[in-house]
């Protein structure tokens, strides 16, 4: 997969809807989410499993707008993955999310199982893109820095929820309502990780899909910090998120100036701009938020 194409798509809202569920699919995927997240793991029981697989085969068969629609599979080495790729990849999902990915390793043998299932129904094969939950256990903390030149990712994201039952940790927030020490950590992983392996980096999901004021301050925030998208649990969020990872038309304009000013001026080292002096980092920033506002 070019480099081209593992950033040639929306990746601004990832919403979560149970595999169960075609009600809560639909309404998903009518919504306004940049992508939606099929799920087969978390919020379905071990014995409605069988079901959820066929109604989301099923579902995305029905859709023509599959590229769109991924699939949340359970973990690579359990043998209910395998029951979930050979179920739902014939439908041809745009993606495939991995959760409690621990390194490369696991993302390389995702590729190899898609490979084989796009073969045999006739996909192109490398078109099903990958997207991976980083910090899920305590050992994935370690190998958030392995990703690079892993086949078919696109995006690497964090969870806090699996990472606090594999810690035992009965609580995720300080008395500040920020993160506790080791979750930060877990945020900064991912984002250094995926910046590392040149993919995009997806915050993860407020539990809380009440608190849109706080939702909307989180999302800013984390966006300042390098992350450009968000994982949602509930469609009332969606449109908090797309606007927060929209660039305005103001830092467009601030980015289009820093780029036509060194244009003006090659070989600069550095320009000045509102009685500013902006850098070759400035540029490289400004040039990648035009990317990303072209993407939308």
């Amino acid at each position: 997969m070019t480099d081209k194409a593992r950033t040639a798509f929306k990746a601004r809202s990832w919403l979560f809807a149970p595999g169960d569920s075609e009600k809560k699919m639909t309404k998903a995927a009518d919504g306004a989410a940049d992508i939606v997240l099929l799920d087969l793991e978390d919020s379905v029981a071990p014995e409605t499993k069988p079901a959820a697989r066929l109604l989301v085969a099923q579902f995305l068969r029905s859709r023509p707008d599959r590229h769109r629609l991924w699939v949340r599979i359970n973990p690579i080495h359990s043998d209910e993955a395998k029951r979930d790729l050979d179920a739902v990849i014939g439908a041809g999902p745009g993606g495939i999310m991995l959760p409690k990915a621990c390194g490369r390793a696991d993302v390389e043998a995702l590729d190899e199982a898609i490979t084989r299932l796009e073969i045999t129904a006739g996909i192109e094969a490398g078109s099903i893109k990958v997207a991976a939950l980083v910090t899920e256990t305590a050992a994935a903390m370690f190998k958030t820095g392995d990703y690079a030149g892993s086949p078919r990712l696109v995006a690497m994201s964090w969870g806090a929820e699996d990472l606090s039952s594999a810690l035992g940790a009965s609580e995720q927030f300080g008395p500040d309502g920020q993160y506790a020490p080791v979750f930060e950590l877990a945020r900064s992983l991912c984002l250094l990780g995926a910046v590392a392996a040149e993919v995009i980096p997806i915050e993860t999901i407020q539990a809380d899909f009440r608190d849109l004021e706080g939702l909307k301050k989180r999302a800013i925030r984390v966006r300042k910090s390098g992350y450009r998208g968000m994982l949602a649990i509930h469609p009332a969020q969606l449109d908090i998120i797309n606007e927060a990872f929209t660039p305005t038309a103001e830092e467009l304009a601030q980015a289009q100036a820093i780029v036509d000013l060194f244009s003006a001026n090659p070989g600069a080292g550095t320009v000045g701009l509102d009685g500013a002096m902006i850098d070759r980092p400035h540029l490289v920033l400004a040039l990648a938020l035009l990317a990303s506002g072209a993407g939308e």
